[in-house]
């Protein structure tokens, strides 16, 4: 039985292209597996030298994605494409995409603000972006906070560099602080000394710096103390309601009211003879 050369011909083709693609698969797998145990190997690395741990994703994912576009490359390359005229490709798309993403983009450079510049990490109380909550991850597009409710909250990394931020976990200590304030008609002595009082039976409070109460302004339906006292970081948020109620139940113990805003009105005597 005689083979056409056409079947000849597509067997020749058939094997060529054929171990070209096995070759393309082939390096693409193994280069998977490779990246993985390279990330995996840097990371280690990287925390036994007591890398920070929000750098240590960030580089992680910057290996990975760089080595991901290496293997593919080796994979077309593997297959007969050209890949000189693939990048001119990818870059002309890159730009193009670029455009159309420029804000997702800006999110990658604020992660390599927030990298470089480490105003918070993993783990931190922060106030940032409109939102608050403790640092729990950091990627190239957004930093994801848990609220004190144990809610999500994903903030664009744009939108925290673009604005203020609190880290209340890179102090040891913190101040709890109230403005507290007093009728015209209230013994202020006696108040001055209740506050200084709530601050000393507290044994959270530290001497080092000294706590405050002060009157800080005569407001014009009350006199206004300032209130500070310092804590420890961790025992801040439990003092600050703490001592809060204490003030509230110690008044109303002693009699000292809370002002509330008053407007007085008054009418002249022609004002009523019109009104007749």
């Amino acid at each position: 039985m005689e083979i056409s050369p056409y079947t000849d011909m597509a067997i020749m083709y058939g094997s060529e292209y054929g171990l070209k693609i096995i070759s393309a698969v082939l390096i693409f797998v193994i280069g998977k597996w490779a990246i993985h145990k390279i990330t995996a190997l840097s990371k280690k690395l990287m925390l036994k030298s007591n890398v920070d741990e929000t750098l240590v994703d960030f580089s992680q994912s910057v290996i990975y994605f760089v080595l991901l576009i290496m293997v593919i490359l080796a994979s077309l390359n593997a297959l007969g494409i050209n890949t000189t005229s693939f990048l001119a490709v990818f870059g002309a798309a890159s730009l193009a995409v670029g455009l159309a993403l420029k804000d997702s983009l800006s999110n990658i450079g604020a992660a390599v603000i927030i990298i470089l510049f480490r105003p918070f990490k993993v783990g931190d109380l922060i106030q940032a972006g409109g939102a608050n909550g403790t640092v729990e991850d950091i990627n190239l597009f957004s930093t994801v906070l848990i609220a004190a409710d144990k809610s999500m909250i994903i903030v664009p990394n744009s939108a925290i560099i673009g604005g203020n931020i609190v880290n209340f976990s890179n102090r040891e200590i913190r101040n709890v602080e109230y403005i507290i304030s007093i009728g015209y008609e209230d013994d202020l002595k006696l108040a001055k000394e209740i506050l200084m009082q709530i601050i000393k039976e507290d044994a959270r409070t530290l001497q080092d710096p000294p706590p405050v109460v002060a009157v800080g302004k005569l407001a014009q339906n009350s006199v206004d103390f300032i209130f500070r006292a310092w804590v420890k970081s961790d025992d801040y948020l439990d003092a600050y309601s703490d001592m809060l109620e204490k003030v509230k139940l110690a008044f109303d113990e002693k009699g000292i009211s809370a002002p509330y805003p008053q407007m007085d009105i008054h009418m002249s005597n022609t004002e009523n003879q019109k009104g007749k």
